[in-house]
């Protein structure tokens, strides 16, 4: 199992203790990868066309592919199987899942693949746009675009005081989501061609590889209560969603605003978020690759950890199942987020590894311990293929864990109509 970490393509490390693979590798009788690749400018900075006199961006994720590539070449040494290699990974470590499953050069280098909220709604760069980026970053360093000498000379400190500048701006106004994540992989016709989540409704991806993937129910909180940290009126609600969504923005509105009573709307905007970025795109790509024979598991992590000090510092996730909820409990590393697991957490805990164990080994999280070998005490509740033929189930992960179908699918069925993801 590879683990490629989330973090904005800015932030976050393979060795970082939330992300300690030893207890998934006990309970799971896996071998796991924790891989590292370049973030910020260092990984995706652009400043033209031609790799021997420009960056071209995109290092970070041939990073990852060259990883998973040694993988291939040295796993058996560790006891693992280059046949049956499982990538999976959160948030900026889901999409990059999703684009090695794009890419055909990484097709080789892995069997299946989970990816963990994927925030499918926002927008790789375009060229244009990379290189804008580029530019401002250039000009912010001392360096000028096409001085590719005095871009390499910079040092590391120079390096991140320039990317933290030019990743303030937004690059292009008619994109705001950018905003969320200026740094990244980019379009660049070779490597990455389409869009992810236009690449997944058009088929355009490994579909004879497994693929589990899902999302927290409450994804959104986190990015909109971090951003907006006093209440949002209905008047400042209004603008941001037409800044956002522009034409479509009154449709959405009149979908929401009756939703939600209170002064304060950051509520609503976070929900907006989960339903828009994550949850909805996640169905209709989950859907079109059902539909187009692949095998494909949903899910929805839905457990609140009622504890003020989860999330140390981030006290908007107090009561809420934040992006990256599951991380605790997949990992084991509860007490690194600095809170305790109560019995029925640590048994909610041995029964998502008893699924991601049992997809890794039998690509099917309901594989049974006699294909898999382990969690023969657990026996977790069966996890039904996401597909018409079953109603469209989803596993609802939480104490007591259930598939049921989605509980904002008439949002969705809103979102899908709408027609801008």
């Amino acid at each position: 199992m590879v683990w490629i970490h989330g973090g904005d393509f800015i932030a976050g490390s393979a060795s970082k203790p939330l992300y300690d693979g030893r207890f998934i590798s006990n309970f799971t009788h896996t071998v796991v990868v924790s891989l590292e690749y370049r973030l910020g400018a260092f990984g995706f900075l652009v400043s033209g066309k031609d790799p021997k006199t420009s960056a071209v961006g995109n290092y970070g994720i041939l990073d990852q592919q060259a990883a998973l590539l040694w993988v291939q070449q040295n796993i058996g040494f560790f006891g693992g199987n280059p046949n049956k290699v499982t990538i999976f990974g959160e948030s900026a470590g889901a999409q990059s899942v999703s684009l090695h499953l794009m890419i055909q050069s990484s097709q080789p280098l892995f069997r299946q693949a989970v990816f963990q909220s994927l925030p499918f709604s926002i927008p790789l760069k375009t060229r244009h746009d990379a290189l804008k980026l580029g530019k401002s970053f250039a000009k912010l360093a001392n360096c000028t675009v096409k001085d590719w000498a005095c871009l390499k000379s910079l040092s590391s400190q120079a390096v991140l005081a320039a990317q933290v500048k030019a990743g303030a701006k937004i690059v292009n106004p008619f994109r705001f989501l950018e905003i969320f994540e200026t740094w990244g992989p980019y379009i660049d016709g070779e490597l990455i061609k389409e869009q992810a989540v236009t690449a997944f409704q058009k088929g355009h991806w490994q579909k004879e590889k497994p693929v589990l993937l899902g999302t927290t129910s409450e994804e959104g909180v986190i990015f909109v209560y971090g951003v907006f940290t006093k209440p949002v009126s209905v008047v400042e609600c209004t603008v941001y969603t037409t800044a956002i969504f522009k034409q479509h923005a009154l449709k959405i509105l009149h979908k929401y605003l009756p939703l939600y009573k209170a002064k304060d709307r950051r509520a609503m905007l976070a929900q907006i978020v989960t339903d828009f970025v994550f949850l909805c795109p996640s169905r209709k790509s989950a859907r079109a690759g059902a539909a187009s024979g692949s095998s494909v598991w949903m899910y929805v992590f839905d457990h609140v950890v009622a504890d003020h000090r989860v999330w140390a510092g981030l006290s908007p996730c107090y009561e809420h199942v934040c992006h990256g909820a599951e991380l605790p409990f997949l990992f084991n590393s509860a007490a690194v987020a600095n809170f305790t697991l109560t019995l029925p957490e640590r048994l909610l805990a041995n029964r998502v590894l008893c699924y991601w164990g049992a997809f890794a080994h039998a690509g099917d999280p309901s594989a049974r311990a006699e294909q898999t070998n382990f969690c023969q005490q657990q026996r977790p509740p069966a996890w039904p293929r996401y597909s018409d033929t079953s109603s469209w189930l989803l596993m609802n992960l939480t104490v007591r864990s259930h598939a049921q179908a989605g509980s904002r699918d008439r949002l969705c069925d809103f979102w899908d109509k709408l027609g801008i993801y």
